[in-house]
């Protein structure tokens, strides 16, 4: 089976969800299609099928999140060192042509959150940055064009 890694951060935030769908809204909408199941015709029912169409949502997500946990490769960033960029690194980068500061840390995929700063190790700029180091440049070939950064810093510290 394939490892998945992602942070502490990422782990934590994943079970959260595991957790809510399985105790919050899973009962809930069991509840919910008893309830339309008591009015009566289903052929014709759009609350039962609205609800059968959640509950389909809801059961998938539970198998995708528990099978993404016990793959998980949990890597915690504040237990690492050194200056060499990899999954939990926190980045600032400067545009070497705008002179533009932006930080990053570099996250697992179910992890991502762009107006958040973290970045999937699998986007372009994530590629592109791991097993680079400070003062590196890095060329990064995104969908908006080619851009050149220059790394500035790397830090391990918790991601949240």
């Amino acid at each position: 089976m394939e490892r998945v890694p992602m942070t502490t951060y990422g782990f934590e935030r994943l079970s959260a969800e595991l957790k809510d769908l399985l105790h919050v809204q899973r009962p809930a909408i069991i509840a919910a299609i008893e309830e339309a199941r008591g009015h009566g015709d289903l052929k014709e029912n759009a609350e039962y099928h609205a609800a059968k169409e959640k509950q389909g949502f809801i059961e998938g997500r539970i198998a995708e999140l528990d099978s993404k946990l016990s793959r998980a490769e949990v890597i915690d960033p504040t237990k690492l060192k050194g200056d060499k960029i990899m999954l939990g690194a926190t980045v600032r980068l400067v545009d070497v042509d705008t002179d533009k500061t932006v930080t990053y840390a570099l996250v697992g995929p179910d992890e991502a959150d762009l107006e958040a700063g973290r970045i999937s190790t699998t986007s372009p700029v994530g590629r592109a940055l791991l097993g680079k180091t400070m003062g590196d440049e890095v060329t990064v070939h995104a969908p908006s064009g080619k851009r050149v950064y220059e790394v500035e810093t790397v830090d391990y510290k918790p991601i949240a």
